[in-house]
């Protein structure tokens, strides 16, 4: 491996409008909290070319300590509204292996999540299915099938 190969993804950063209503989503999924901050000053500002920034945060981790999702919430400059459709040009989603789909997605109901369509199997090796969780987050579950 050379010095400047990739070494890891650290973390997905995701903006959304209730910062409570996302780790209670994300930890209901699995997820542990591992920190929280509040950042804001000139060394934000010109990292994100931005001014007068002042964001709170909260890291997710998942339970093999190996993906984390930062979950922001920017409460200067105001973040645009409006969810976009799964197919739109730069959206993403996060994908999850998961247990039992089914269970997952009646917890994560009660969070106010919305599968986008049906559960379906692929093959002999998977369900899948996509739910739209808090500000519009893609999320993807998915089942290894024994």
């Amino acid at each position: 491996m050379t010095d400047n190969t990739l070494r890891r993804m650290d973390n997905i950063a995701i903006v959304v409008d209730d910062l409570a209503v996302a780790k209670a989503f994300f930890t209901e999924l699995g997820m542990e909290l591992e920190g929280e901050a509040t950042l804001e000053g000139s060394l934000v500002d010109r990292l994100i070319r931005l001014d007068g920034v002042r964001t709170d945060i909260a890291m997710m981790r998942t339970p093999d300590g190996h993906g984390r999702v930062e979950l922001t919430k920017y409460h200067s400059p105001a973040s645009p509204d409006g969810a976009q459709p799964v197919h739109a040009l730069g959206a993403h989603r996060i994908m999850f292996a998961v247990h039992d789909i089914d269970d997952v997605l009646d917890r994560l109901r009660a969070h106010g999540a919305e599968p986008v369509g049906e559960v379906v199997q692929y093959g002999d090796s998977y369900r899948l299915c996509y739910v739209r969780g808090p500000a519009g987050i893609f999320v993807a579950l998915a089942e290894e099938l024994d």
